[in-house]
């Protein structure tokens, strides 16, 4: 794996440990041009790990040290989330599927940081899930589903449809924002074709994530 330095880290606050993993994508046309703006000081953002279309990976800052990339939001009762997270950048423009070499070399890097930090499925979140009211990342395009089933995240089942939606969203992580900026990040992660208003699909799904992984609850079974 190729390192490429970025100086735009520091100590997490503290004395935190990563307990959390943030998926982005970079949404730059090249490469060359995430890596240059991750490790441009005056751009003040960077992540601790870049992967390319071709499944190189560069870390660029220390697991160890606080990456900025995931800014302002929440996870649960993190508000910090630069402090307890790695973060992991993959170079896509954004609308554009993610390359089968490129999700390989995130599963087997996503295995590794879990195991080396004891992050449990659940916490493996994207950029839209922490900040859904500014973020889009990683988008529809991303195969979530995939990493569940390896247990390198989570996937939901039907839990009870007449549920309250932002309640269970709350307790199973989201950040308190209305059920406007929630509903769409939600779908963009776990039902990226739907529209429309509020339907007993999302509160089912919503509902048993909440039952069987509640944010601040301790680990649950996957």
């Amino acid at each position: 794996m190729a390192a490429c330095p970025s100086p735009n880290c520091g100590p997490r606050r503290d004395g935190a440990r990563p307990d959390l993993v943030v998926l982005h994508y970079t949404a730059m046309p090249t490469l060359a041009e995430a890596r240059a703006r991750l490790c441009d000081p005056a751009a003040e953002v960077s992540a601790h790990w870049l992967i390319a279309a071709d499944g190189a990976a560069e870390q660029l800052v220390d697991e160890a040290a606080r990456a900025w990339h995931a800014g302002a939001g929440a996870w649960g009762a993190v508000s910090d989330v630069n402090s307890r997270s790695i973060g992991i950048e993959l170079a896509n423009p954004g609308d554009a599927p993610f390359p089968e070499p490129q999700m390989s070399a995130l599963e087997r890097l996503l295995a590794a940081v879990m195991a080396r930090w004891a992050i449990p499925p659940a916490r493996v979140i994207g950029h839209s899930d922490m900040a859904p009211d500014r973020k889009g990342d990683p988008g529809p395009r991303f195969d979530w589903r995939r990493l569940a089933l390896q247990g390198l995240s989570v996937w939901p089942g039907q839990g009870d449809a007449r549920a309250d939606f932002l309640a269970s969203a709350r307790a199973f992580g989201y950040p308190d924002l209305p059920a406007a900026v929630i509903l769409p990040a939600f779908r963009l992660r776990f039902r990226p074709w739907a529209s429309g208003p509020e339907a007993p699909e999302d509160r089912a799904m919503i509902a048993d994530l909440a039952a069987r992984f509640p944010v601040d609850a301790g680990p649950r079974r996957p």
